[in-house]
């Protein structure tokens, strides 16, 4: 396993991460994530359940094996290891029915979707580490992202404009659990849609979507537009198959984001 490429491996409460890529909590932690082919790590709250060790399986967290979603992500731990052919532009994406099942648990259906004229994203099986974002947190975008991410970046930076990635792949659970935090703080769902969208609504869930910084310039704003590094997204990106997904007054209702632009090919 540890030949293998850096791929992040999804199911729908477990991710299976490359152990290297893992940050350390604890001395032991380091030690064990240094010899790991995998980790297995919660989604909802991102807590280290099981490390895959050339000797086997070590326990990282009490009763891990009762996990649920426990027996998915065990099975793709036996497939990675035995499927040398691994093909990761072609490895599929997960169901949504658990989604749909958490949407209706904050009283929402599809009609909010049709209302804002979006579909549910389903999240890839399979992600390709595409370098660090400005955090030097791992990049996950699907295969085919990461590479034209990784051009787009090189031919920027050949012509003096600096690219940064401030993210990319978000799990249906990273967005739940905002609905989750801002719900305990006494906020309503009707007042949280109006800042965050609803969970599996979001083109991150995709793999497919960046938002990009420079150097110098605070993530997510809507000053981004007055940068170089905007003036070359605007006529270069879409060589490279991606496009700015939230111009201003866009069909969506979602606010002017020049930062956010979605791998279209």
């Amino acid at each position: 396993m540890r030949g293998q490429p850096r791929i992040l491996i999804n199911t729908p409460d477990v991710e299976l991460w490359p152990g290297g890529l893992l940050r350390a909590r604890s001395n032991a932690d380091a030690r064990v994530l240094s010899r790991a082919g995998r980790v297995l790590r919660r989604k909802r709250d991102g807590r280290y359940l099981a490390a895959a060790l050339p000797e086997g399986m070590l326990s990282l967290s009490p009763r891990w094996a009762h996990e649920p979603g426990i027996e998915a992500a065990l099975d793709a731990l036996d497939s990675l290891r035995t499927d040398r052919g691994f093909d990761i532009d072609a490895s599929g994406e997960l169901p949504l029915e658990q989604l749909i099942e958490r949407l209706d648990s904050l009283g929402l259906d599809e009609s909010y979707g049709e209302k804002v004229g979006l579909g549910l994203v389903p999240e890839p099986v399979a992600l390709a580490f595409a370098g660090f974002d400005r955090y030097r947190r791992p990049l996950w975008l699907t295969a085919h992202a990461a590479r034209a991410w990784e051009g787009m970046r090189r031919i920027a930076g050949s012509e003096g404009v600096v690219l940064e990635a401030i993210s990319g792949y978000r799990s249906h659970h990273y967005q739940l659990g905002i609905f989750e935090r801002k719900l305990a703080r006494g906020q309503t769902v009707e007042q949280i849609l109006t800042v965050n969208a609803a969970p599996g609504y979001s083109e991150h869930h995709s793999g497919n979507a960046l938002d990009i910084g420079t150097p110098g310039e605070a993530p997510a704003e809507e000053s981004f537009e007055n940068t170089a590094a905007f003036a070359w997204l605007t006529a270069n990106a879409e060589a490279f198959g991606f496009l700015m997904s939230y111009p201003r007054d866009n069909p969506h209702g979602i606010v002017y984001e020049p930062w956010h632009w979605y791998y279209a090919r």
